[in-house]
């Protein structure tokens, strides 16, 4: 990283200081690219995509490595600022110190970590079970004290709402602020009225999670925008469409054994080459070998 340009965690605090920003799931540097291409000024890595492109559910079998390449991955090939799933921390408040400084290395410009235990489930899913609020604090101080960006955004996520109710999400959520914590995750808010009063119970910088077929109303990011919350993510959206988009494509390709009727849905060739810097390629290649590039 050059030293004389802003770290990703600083680029994404000037987006969010001007206004609430959309963060949609990337689960793959071409889908990242795909998000920057279309306006986007920030991007997500979810564990349950993450999780589920490894054909694994999200209870906790993804290792801080495979986390890490894969945001190495996707921050190589996009310069969006990347904010990060990053489960329980793989481990105590000590391992905690090492998840921050691989995280920071791999690009991203912060992370979140949660207060479940493992093995640890979606967030919208019940059978959670939560570690003490004291243990979760530990964490976040280990966090904030590893961080070597000042910038590196700290997200604490709390998922005491589906198991304690709300009134523990907001303790604990006010606990873990006092600890460090850059933002606050409240996951799996029930109503759009508690939307509204847990930004207003836990003041601050908010992330609000619109993942689908959860127990979150599908809200939509200008109305949490104005309820306060500045990070909006949309975490497995872009997998779900994908996996359904190739679902019908198998169907009906093993029915018919053609692929004619979905060229209307497919991304071109020329767009696809356009998304891969193809042209670039090759020029540079014919520049390095010149003439003899032509007989090769």
């Amino acid at each position: 990283m050059n030293p004389n340009q802003p770290t990703p965690g600083a680029r994404l605090r000037t987006e969010l200081a001007a206004g609430p920003v959309v963060l949609p799931g990337v689960f793959h540097p071409l889908i990242a690219r795909l998000a920057e291409r279309a306006g986007f000024r920030g991007m997500y890595l979810s564990g349950a995509a993450l999780s589920a492109t490894l054909a694994l559910p999200d209870v906790g079998l993804v290792t801080l490595t495979e986390f890490t390449s894969a945001a190495r991955a996707i921050t190589a090939a996009c310069d969006l600022p990347l904010i990060c799933d990053a489960d329980t921390g793989f481990g105590e408040a000590l391992n905690v110190e090492r998840t921050i400084r691989e995280f920071e290395r791999a690009g991203s410009a912060g992370l979140h970590l949660e207060d479940q235990i493992l093995p640890k489930r979606c967030g919208h899913l019940s059978g959670k079970g939560l570690v003490e609020a004291d243990a979760m604090v530990g964490k976040i101080r280990a966090a904030a004290a590893a961080r070597t960006d000042p910038d590196f955004i700290i997200i604490a996520r709390t998922d005491a709402r589906g198991v304690y109710g709300y009134d523990d999400a907001v303790r604990r959520a006010n606990m873990y602020r006092e600890a460090g914590a850059d933002a606050i995750f409240p996951e799996a808010l029930e109503t759009p009225e508690e939307f509204a009063r847990f930004a207003k119970d836990c003041p601050g910088l908010l992330l609000a999670n619109l993942t689908e077929f959860g127990k979150s109303p599908p809200l939509d990011a200008p109305t949490l925008g104005d309820m306060g919350y500045r990070m909006i993510i949309f975490p497995v959206t872009s997998l779900r469409v994908a996996l359904k988009a190739v679902e019908d494509l198998f169907t009906g390709l093993a029915k018919t054994g053609h692929a004619r009727d979905f060229l209307p849905r497919m991304m071109t060739r020329a767009d696809l080459y356009e998304l891969l810097g193809y042209t670039g390629y090759e020029q540079r290649d014919r520049a390095y070998f010149g003439n003899a590039a032509n007989n090769r």
